[in-house]
């Protein structure tokens, strides 16, 4: 199975300067729990991004950069590869260029929508109704300075 994990504001941004635009804790912890212990393919920028690799989890990171490397990543130069490395299971986690690549290869889509207009460089559009079938949702409502949200997770139709 291929997943996406992502947050994305209503207006399509999903970062700004490598970055999540908001701060919620409780998005943090279902990627976590969403994650651990399963191969996560990723971007260089995103994997960048982390001060460190995140436990528990492998970090296939695909870049065109033939040199590049890093302590915790494993590398891959396209699509095909890193799908040979991760295996049966995956996690796509980003940036907006990777899940651009697996989008026709995903199984299900993991989806924190933050329920606000976000200043950022990285966007994601808005998964087609006609290829995607809502399963579960689950509102939170905004809290001081953290926006509303909703966790939501789509399947390809058949």
């Amino acid at each position: 199975m291929i997943s996406f994990h992502l947050a994305r504001a209503d207006n399509g941004v999903i970062g700004r300067d490598g970055q999540l635009p908001w701060r919620l804790p409780a998005d943090l912890k279902r990627f976590k729990a969403q994650t651990l212990g399963r191969p996560m393919i990723m971007g260089r920028k995103t994997f960048e991004s982390f001060p460190a690799p995140l436990p528990g989890r492998r970090h296939i990171v695909l870049t065109r950069d033939a040199g590049w490397q890093a302590e915790g990543a494993e590398v891959a130069h396209d699509v095909a590869q890193a799908l040979a490395l991760a295996g049966e299971d995956a996690a796509v986690i980003g940036g907006a260029e990777i899940f651009a690549l697996f989008l026709d290869r995903a199984d299900r889509i993991e989806l924190t929508e933050v329920h606000c207009d976000a200043e950022g460089d990285a966007h994601v559009p808005a998964f087609d109704p006609a290829a995607w079938t809502e399963i579960a949702r689950e509102a939170h409502p905004a809290e001081g300075d953290r926006p509303g949200y909703a966790f939501v997770t789509l399947t390809r139709r058949e």
